[in-house]
């Protein structure tokens, strides 16, 4: 009885409905018409399908997929076929360019055949109606639902072209599979674009929306194929297609060649999306509010800049990046070969340092998307690699020391803070090329105390280390004892201040565009001096002896230019290698998530080896 009710509720409320939208038609001499109220309640001026978006390495290739869960590509109702709109008009909405959103006798037509089965079987919805349905509602089978249907419906019809309403109903209904509209779906299903498509296979896809899970081809090829032949079928009927050609394009074979979606360098991946959100957060102006100490205004701008990522990935752009494949490629290979299977991590970073271009990142030996990126999101002591940029070129700036000069390698107390030279020997008087190539501790400590602790720190400072704090002005900061540290991103970054004296954070993304090429977002880093020419090349020698005579010999090849520091921490729970060649400055950490001994593997100098491996290629 209350289904019956139902029927009888709909099929009056059809016609109060279109009664309804006459007589709005009539009030326009209201303060607030019906129009202005349906406005209010339903705006749907724009219609923003969420959309796939891309990331890009180097040579154009895509590294990475970015959906929300629906595959879409938007695409242009010009650019569709008409073959297959005509397909969708014969199928599932003959009146579509006559009808204000509704058709009154297919809505008939629906009733009088659910209420034979006592049950909800057609719904008698236009195109309109499911466009409505799948932009803005459910698809529960319910009258509630039908009716605001209904009402959306007419919204759209008022508001839209029906050149409009065809091209976002072609773009937003489901094909099955988790992609929706037909350009995502012809990707999907045949690997080519919607444009490429024979019409036996824009046919064999009009034939899944109807009915996405029974219409599945990868479940039901078999009821695809004839629920496709019917569609045929049916434009023989209407005129749309010939008898012949009926028979040609029902006999085409169908073979699939799907796609699978693209999720490659998950370590740099992950990076990007990190530098995304610095990206807005700095292009948006609301980098100061996400660093205040206000909760609130923290938490208001981080929803802020959560809520505009999330609006730029669902709107189809592209993220062009600097990664270099054949790079990441052989870092990942030179980590896992060196450090082999056992508890032991690693981090690598390589960046283009003419360009300022991140080009490779290495987040651990076996990284897995979205977890803990040691590259970035590890800070660790940095041992003597901390010694070229915090010792030797403030004292070198300062007082403009030559290479030569001698400073004493002899024991060093201050205050019952005796640090030891990590052989343990005392020196006497030693150059400042033997003692930077053979990292002694106690000269490091003497250049600091010379060219003044605050002085020192200065330089330092100009790099930005996110958790170098004032607690880390002590001396043992001079020869890597800081409370915190830093990351190996950091620390690589510093130190392609010595290719030309000038520093500028290196970044993974180029630019965004959107899908006509326009550029969204890029960075507006400016470089700014921090070593003198004097200085930079003083320090590039210093820096060169250790790969001929010191820590570093492992290191050599021959090439234009090489020049690195070694870093190691107390009890060697930490390895570090950061070095320079003509084109390329990269940084290579070894340790353990929970620092530990790694005295078992010192020897062999793996963090040496791994930067000579990828330096090597990057040079090739």
């Amino acid at each position: 009885m209350r289904t019956y009710l139902g029927y009888i509720s709909i099929f009056l409320l059809v016609p109060i409905l279109t009664l309804f939208i006459f007589l709005s038609c009539q009030e326009w001499s209201l303060a607030q018409s019906p129009y202005h109220v349906l406005d209010k309640r339903i705006p749907i001026d724009s219609i923003e399908l969420a959309q796939t978006s891309y990331i890009t390495a180097a040579n154009g290739k895509v590294i990475s997929e970015i959906s929300n869960g629906e595959k879409r590509t938007y695409i242009k109702l010009e650019d569709i076929p008409l073959f297959l709109e005509n397909l969708f008009l014969v199928s599932e909405d003959q009146k579509f360019y006559d009808h204000a959103g509704f058709d009154i006798s297919g809505l008939s037509r629906a009733l009088l055949i659910n209420s034979q089965n006592k049950t909800i079987e057609q719904g008698g919805s236009t195109i309109t109606q499911q466009l409505a349905r799948n932009v803005f509602l459910t698809h529960d089978r319910t009258y509630n639902r039908k009716l605001s249907e209904l009402i959306y419906a007419y919204q759209l019809e008022r508001k839209k072209s029906k050149p409009e309403i065809m091209e976002l109903y072609l773009n937003a209904i489901y094909f099955s599979n988790g992609a929706y509209g037909i350009e995502a779906a012809s990707q999907f299903y045949f690997s080519k674009p919607t444009g490429e498509l024979t019409k036996a296979e824009l046919a064999f896809l009009a034939a899944i929306p109807n009915n996405p899970e029974h219409y599945n081809p990868l479940k039901h090829f078999d009821e695809t194929k004839k629920r496709q032949e019917r569609l045929l079928k049916q434009m023989v009927a209407e005129g749309d297609l010939e008898q012949i050609e009926y028979e040609k394009l029902i006999k085409s074979t169908i073979k699939l060649d799907l796609s699978t979606s693209v999720d490659l360098y998950p370590d740099y991946v992950t990076y990007v999306h990190q530098e995304l959100k610095n990206l807005v957060a700095s292009s948006e102006g609301l980098t100061r509010s996400l660093q205040s100490s206000d909760e609130a205004t923290r938490k208001k701008a981080e929803a802020e800049l959560d809520k505009r990522v999330e609006k730029l990935l669902n709107s189809g752009v592209t993220i062009h990046t600097a990664l270099d494949t054949k790079l990441q490629t052989q870092s990942k290979t030179a980590v896992q070969s060196k450090i082999g299977v056992n508890d032991i991590e690693g981090a690598i970073v390589v960046i283009q340092h003419h360009t300022h271009e991140l080009v490779s990142l290495i987040g651990g030996k076996d990284y897995k998307k979205n977890s803990f990126n040691r590259a970035y999101q590890s800070f660790r002591q940095p041992g003597s690699a901390i010694k070229p940029l915090l010792d030797y070129a403030p004292y070198i700036e300062e007082t403009d020391a030559d290479i030569n000069q001698l400073v004493s390698g002899a024991s060093y107390c201050s205050n019952s803070y005796c640090p030891k030279n990590y052989s343990g020997d005392s020196y006497g008087l030693v150059t400042l090329r033997s003692a930077f190539a053979q990292s002694y501790n106690t000269p490091a400590i003497r250049l600091f105390e010379k060219t003044g602790m605050e002085k020192s720190f200065k330089y330092l400072d100009a790099f930005d280390f996110k958790k170098v704090t004032k607690n880390d002005h002590h001396i043992s900061s001079a020869i890597g004892g800081f409370e915190y540290g830093m990351s190996p991103l950091e620390l690589t970054n510093a130190y392609t201040s010595f290719n030309d004296g000038n520093y500028q954070p290196a970044r993974a993304i180029i630019n965004i565009t959107d899908q006509e090429g326009k550029v969204l977002y890029s960075w507006k880093d400016k470089s700014k001096e921090i070593w003198s020419k004097s200085t930079v090349d003083k320090m590039r020698q210093l820096l060169h002896e250790v790969t001929l005579t010191g820590t570093a010999r492992k290191a050599y090849f021959p090439t234009d230019y090489i020049g690195g520091k070694t870093g190691t921490t107390n009890d060697v729970k930490d390895m570090w290698f950061v070095g320079l060649t003509q084109n390329y400055t990269t940084g290579v950490w070894i340790g353990r998530d929970k620092p530990s001994n790694l005295q078992s593997i010192y020897a062999h100098t793996p963090h040496v080896l791994i930067w000579k491996d990828i330096s090597q290629t990057a040079e090739e």
